[in-house]
């Protein structure tokens, strides 16, 4: 997998994570670009009675306008979408994100499995997928349609997560997934979408 091959058009980045992924979100969002040319959508798992906080301590280091996605809204360049607690986050065709209180996967909802396979099936090989820290194997089977779509999957290096199980089981089914220490996943991911050119 050739992360700076820009011919292809990226423009889809899928993130998931669990225990320990919001020090990595952080540090990523602070670091890309405010002319980031994708939309990224993330779950993190959290309770269903969470307050809802994390939009806006994102807000506070990202160069990019972080909110929890709404249901029928567009997914557009530029703009960080997040899972609410409780409810799966989609995407449907023609960009538009489904919000979802379906049957938990991988014992989750919100499930990144879910979006990262709602994401394989409507943008095919432009679409990123970024599986952090966390306590399960949430996101492998959606970082294996993603690449089976032709698009790219990285997962945080497993020796710096907090809890390593998700980007251990991701880089396990789907062996094409490359690692990615935190202080590069956001020069990572603007080499991957073609923002920056080497």
């Amino acid at each position: 997998m050739d992360a700076q091959n820009t011919d292809v058009l990226r423009d889809i980045v899928v993130v998931a994570g669990s225990q320990g992924a919001t020090e990595a979100l952080r540090i990523m969002l602070a670091q890309l670009p405010a002319d980031f040319p994708a939309a990224i959508l993330i779950v993190i798992h959290t309770s269903p009675s969470s307050p809802g906080y994390l939009a806006s301590v994102l807000n506070r280091y990202s160069n990019l306008p972080v909110e929890y996605a709404e249901h029928g809204q567009p997914v557009l360049p530029g703009h960080v979408y997040l899972a609410s607690a409780d409810r799966h986050l989609e995407v449907m065709a023609p960009g538009i994100i489904r919000l979802s209180d379906g049957p938990k996967v991988n014992f989750a909802r919100p499930a990144a499995d879910q979006l990262f396979m709602s994401a394989a099936e409507v943008y095919g090989s432009r679409v990123i997928s970024l599986v952090l820290s966390g306590g399960d194997s949430d996101g492998s089977d959606g970082a294996v349609a993603v690449l089976n779509a032709g698009g790219l999957s990285f997962v945080q290096r497993p020796e710096e997560a907090a809890v390593p199980s998700m980007p251990i089981q991701a880089m396990q089914k789907g062996p094409s997934s490359v690692s990615v220490g935190v202080a590069e996943l956001a020069d990572t991911l603007s080499t991957a979408v073609g923002s920056i050119r080497r």
